[in-house]
Formats: C-alpha cells, sequence, structure tokens
C-alpha cells in the first residue's frame, strides 16, 4: 500500500468502527420494552454516514489516481458525522443516559479522527495529482 492510500485505510478502519459501534456498544439507548428514545434516530444516522464514509475510502483505496475528489467528498460526510449527535438530531434529555454519556463523545472523536485522515489524504493526494491551480498557461 502506497503512503497516498493510508488515510484512505485508516478512515475504513475508523468506519467500521463507527458502524458497529452505533449499533452496538456505543449506540443509543436501549429500553427494556422494546421501545425507543430520540437518540434511536441519531444512531442510524450514524450508521448510514459510517456505511458512507467506508464505501468512499473503499472507492480511494481501489483508485489508482485522482482521489482528491474522493477525499474531498469525505470531508462534508465526517462533519455530518461530527454534527449528528451534537445538535442536529435530538438525544434523550438525561445527562445520565448512554447516548449523552457514552454515543456521543465516541462518535465526536472518531468522526473527527475521520475528518482528520480525509483532510490528510486531500493534502497528500493533491500533491500527488498536482493542484489545478498550478496550470495557469505562462503570460508570454
Amino acid at each position: 500500500m502506497n503512503k497516498f492510500a493510508i488515510p484512505a485505510a485508516v478512515i475504513l478502519l475508523l468506519a467500521l468502527v463507527a458502524a458497529i459501534g452505533s449499533q452496538g456498544i456505543l449506540g443509543p439507548c436501549i429500553h427494556d420494552d422494546g421501545s425507543f428514545a430520540a437518540c434511536h434516530w441519531a444512531g442510524r444516522t450514524l450508521l448510514g454516514v459510517s456505511g458512507l464514509l467506508a464505501a468512499l475510502s473503499l472507492m480511494a483505496l481501489i483508485a489508482k489516481s485522482h482521489r482528491t475528489g474522493l477525499y474531498l467528498a469525505m470531508l462534508p460526510a465526517a462533519i455530518l458525522g461530527i454534527l449528528t449527535p451534537n445538535g442536529l438530531i435530538a438525544l434523550c434529555g438525561m445527562d445520565s443516559m448512554r447516548c449523552r454519556m457514552l454515543m456521543r463523545p465516541a462518535m465526536t472523536i472518531l468522526f473527527a479522527l475521520m475528518l482528520f485522515a480525509a483532510l490528510a489524504g486531500t493534502v497528500l493526494s493533491g500533491r500527488k495529482d498536482g493542484c489545478a491551480c498550478n496550470r495557469w498557461p505562462s503570460k508570454t
């Protein structure tokens, strides 16, 4: 694996942890009677965003060139993952609930790490592919 694919591999690993965790130990509150709280929808959204990031990172791993666009697509997805448990979708009202004590900080950290990896991938692949802004015609 070359150095330009390392951020994609990191994002893939973190996205899989977030996807599995959002439905398991890092997920929303679980009720004994089978009902679910408002944070259930935040967990489902995090599952979808994690799946999107996993798919984009797989494409970046497979791609031989032009990874920059894939990394740029990962940036808003990671930001969406950060915003989801932090106000975009309501969580339970009590601070002692699992979604507030575990899901919010864990998912915020995971998606922030994915955001930084996507930024690193953008910079690395942009240098490799060559920035289009450096190709202005000369004035002669």
